[in-house]
């Protein structure tokens, strides 16, 4: 039986009384515990940070040679805030219910009410480190709304709030590391982790420079990794994002929940050719101010311009009149791929859906819109080569943030003590479907807010570390030794490229924006032949001893397949419709998501035993503060 370790009482009490009951250690103890941070996006800088600002040593690891390198950065429209500066309404209630309803009720009801309560202190935290959030005339912060909300709470810089609050944390990370309290190991990709006696206890690395691996213990390790929706293949995230830490945590014992609940980000640049290895991401915002549509005759190849009102269909707003073209990711990309299978795409490949400018710059004009978008107009021409103020953007769905991740409970912490997750690489906050704008929240209020408190209740019931070698540790060191071996000694003909662009086509195809039981049956057959092919016909030049990316990518193909099998198996158990979950089979006579809340109210948290062998357990998920409705945004 999973432990959610929620406390008692009134949802708006939980995390006061937490934090009023939990464990500390005195400031002069705190200097004998280290804790082992993965990664260094806003999770993992953020906590990294923190910690040593509170006197505990920190050992922090990226695979990029600079922490600013994290995909935090490419994050673009903005971060979530209850502070109700437009008095239109939001509250912290309003901005839990909203998350949760988007999650479509498959959310942990404490975990998102925190969430919501944090990010009041989040934006004076950020505004305070320097993050240069956009402003009205009178000095104000400015705000703008996001998909699935009828509230302004977004805060933003331009379209690069991701890389400003990553500055912020940064550069609060790297005070620490020149005093001594953080130790960066830069360029260094964790490959597996050490457990003993059913505590993580540190992790195995490779300096990515010089080949060589080595063991790091510690009293308590956190993973802020990021998602997985790279797996993929052509996805927004950059071409290194990878689940290699999460699943390898995974494979020794710790949960791994809701894996298929994955979404597809209803506004980046469509594909254009067989050549691409990723796509663009253009923000959610500018849905605030330009209108998605499509040609009303199928197979209407005039220019965009040319095309009347009378022969358009605003879809969004005429399915969606509540919420018109913000309604929530989900619903948004399934829309779009509806209209593109119908015969109504437009581009080259025929594959996109116009969003179009045109009313907001003759309401307002040329210059407020280019205050506001002018970087993502900039980068929409230099990627296409069209002045998005003149003609339509073309947009189109592609695979974005994962909802799932490792199984957490209210502590952030997995079924394995001592293992924290934070940000994309848990479950915790999202249900089925994230909102826009609370990627950056979670992962700032988990390291933040949250995590410094919770890591430091578990690690007040312990003796501190002696760093003395051990034999769990020389153990996962020999087993990654074999697994890298074991790989180069392949030498077949194809490259780990290869593998996950067939990968990533079995996904999209299968389990993509829409699946069904047969297409799901077949896409686990062709996986299962496919990681078959995979150790036979590898080919990966070079050795060990070197830098050598091909045998990066392998590694992290080699996770991949091994995911991508969970991510169908739990597809195939959701006999149900949820968010980005959606089953052909599960669908009303609207063609909207269908839930089946009798049978599957809870959070899929998913146990590997050898063999390749899985098991099932169940969060069932409790509504006390909000009851369980249809989910509309009619």
């Amino acid at each position: 039986m999973l432990n959610t370790k929620v406390p008692p009482g009134p949802i708006e009490n939980k995390w006061t009384q937490y934090k009023a009951k939990a464990k500390l250690i005195n400031p002069s103890n705190r200097r004998k515990y280290k804790v082992i941070v993965v990664g260094t996006g806003l999770a993992g800088s953020s906590i990294a940070a923190s910690l040593s600002e509170l006197g505990f040593q920190v050992d922090v690891f990226t695979f990029h040679e600079s922490p600013r390198r994290a995909h935090s950065v490419a994050a673009q429209g903005g971060i979530n805030a209850a502070k109700d500066y437009k008095n239109d309404g939001d509250s912290v209630w309003r901005m839990f219910y909203d998350t949760v309803k988007g999650g479509d009720f498959r959310s942990r009801e404490a975990n998102v009410y925190r969430m919501a309560e944090c990010s009041l202190a989040l934006i004076d935290q950020a505004v305070a480190q320097g993050v240069p959030f956009a402003r009205e005339y009178s000095g104000y912060l400015s705000n703008r709304s996001f998909g699935g909300v009828q509230v302004s709470r977004t805060f933003y810089a331009r379209g690069q709030t991701g890389q400003q609050l990553l500055q912020g944390a940064y550069q609060a990370l790297i005070r620490q590391s020149e005093v001594g309290q953080v130790k960066l190991h830069v360029r260094h990709e964790m490959l597996d982790l050490i457990v003993e006696e059913g505590k993580a206890k540190g992790v195995i690395s490779r300096n990515l420079d010089n080949g060589s691996l080595e063991a790091h213990r510690a009293d308590a390790v956190v993973l802020a990794s990021g998602g997985y929706g790279k797996i993929y293949y052509l996805s927004t995230l950059a071409m290194n994002c990878n689940a290699t830490a999460i699943w390898r945590a995974h494979l020794k014992g710790a949960y791994f929940a809701a894996p298929s609940w994955t979404q597809f980000h209803p506004t980046s640049l469509p594909q254009m050719g067989d050549y691409q290895s990723k796509l663009t991401l253009m923000s959610e915002s500018l849905r605030n101010d330009g209108r998605i549509w499509v040609p009303l005759k199928a197979g209407d190849t005039r220019e965009p311009n040319t095309i009347p009102e009378s022969e358009r269909d605003y879809y969004l707003e005429r399915k969606y009149p509540s919420y018109g073209n913000l309604a929530p990711r989900d619903i948004s990309s399934r829309a779009a791929k509806e209209q593109i299978d119908k015969g109504h795409g437009v581009g080259p490949l025929k594959n996109a859906v116009y969003l179009d400018f045109k009313d907001a710059i003759e309401r307002e004009g040329k210059e407020v819109i280019k205050k506001r978008y002018g970087n993502l107009f900039d980068m929409y021409k230099n990627i296409t080569g069209i002045n998005a103020y003149e003609t339509p953007m073309m947009i189109s769905p592609s695979a974005h943030f994962s909802m799932g991740g490792l199984w957490v409970d209210y502590e952030l912490m997995s079924n394995l003590e001592g293992l924290f997750v934070l940000g994309e690489a848990n479950f915790a906050d999202h249900g089925a479907n994230r909102l826009g704008a609370n990627s950056l929240l979670q992962a700032c209020v988990d390291g933040y807010f949250i995590a410094p408190h919770t890591i430091m209740n578990y690690l007040a019931g312990l003796t501190p570390n002696t760093n003395s070698p051990s034999q769990a540790g020389e153990m996962a060191l020999q087993a990654c030794q074999n697994r890298i071996k074991k790989l180069l000694e392949i030498k077949g003909n194809k490259t780990a490229e290869e593998f996950h662009k067939a990968l990533g086509k079995i996904l999209y195809q299968k389990c993509g924006l829409s699946r069904e039981k047969q297409q799901l049956l077949e896409a686990k057959e062709e996986l299962q032949a496919l990681q078959q092919q995979f150790y036979q016909e590898l080919l990966i030049p070079g050795n060990e001893n070197e830098i050598n990316f091909e045998l990066e990518k392998a590694g992290r193909v080699e996770d991949y397949l091994g995911l991508a099998q969970l991510i169908v198996e739990d597809a195939l158990q959701r006999e149900e419709s949820c968010g980005a979950h959606f089953r052909v089979e599960h669908q009303t006579a609207e063609g909207e998501a269908k839930r089946n809340d009798a049978e599957f109210a809870y959070v899929s948290a998913w146990e590997s035993l050898p063999e390749g062998k899985v098991v099932l357990h169940k969060e069932n998920l409790e509504f006390e503060a909000i009851p369980l409705t249809e989910r509309s945004y009619k």
